[in-house]
């Protein structure tokens, strides 16, 4: 019994752990999404080509 109470504290603590991670994770996404679209358009506009969709 004494096994299973120290088993379920740690889970908590790396639940917590990989929940944060993912949000950062997927923060992380966003902004290279971004930073890549401004970058192709910021390309386009050095080549004087029309800004490509998507």
């Amino acid at each position: 019994m004494g096994y299973a109470m120290y088993e379920h504290r740690v889970e908590a603590p790396r639940d917590s752990f990989m929940e944060a991670a993912q949000r950062e994770m997927i923060a992380f996404e966003l902004r290279e999404r971004e930073f890549r679209k401004k970058l192709k358009k910021d390309r386009a506009e050095e080549l004087h080509m029309p800004a490509l969709k998507n």
